[in-house]
């Protein structure tokens, strides 16, 4: 044999002598319980998909699946919906300006920010506005 015969680990061992015992009493087309995917999924995530689904004779996907859907809503919960990175050498300028028309019209933007707004668009814009 050219390739060293690779040593599997007890606890996947265990798991196969039960899964050989269970398919020696049941139709080749039978579904495995519960109780044996959550222990191949348990092995999967310590030892590795192909590691667990090879030996124990498991589809490679399948497994994998349920390996993603047991640690699918730990990500989530984790997950940001937005992050704001700011520099700590960026200091924040508050800038504010009080837009009036001649009509009475009033307008006041208070902007926090490193850079300053664009005032002559956002002047601009609001006398569009107010025509």
């Amino acid at each position: 044999m050219n390739r060293k015969a690779k040593l599997i680990p007890e606890p996947i061992v265990q798991l196969q002598r039960q899964l050989d015992q269970y398919r020696s009493t049941q139709s080749r087309r039978a579904k495995l319980p519960e109780s044996l995917w959550q222990s191949a999924t348990e092995l999967a995530r310590q030892y590795g998909v192909h590691s667990v689904a090879h030996p124990l004779r498991l589809d490679y996907m399948r497994l994998k699946r349920r390996l993603n859907d047991v640690a699918g809503p730990q990500r989530q919960s984790t997950k940001m919906a937005f992050v704001e990175l700011v520099s700590p050498s960026a200091r924040l300028e508050e800038y504010v300006i009080d837009f009036e028309s001649p009509n009475g019209g009033k307008m006041r933007i208070q902007w926090k920010a490193t850079t300053p707004p664009d005032w002559a668009s956002l002047l601009r814009a609001w006398r569009e506005t107010e025509a």
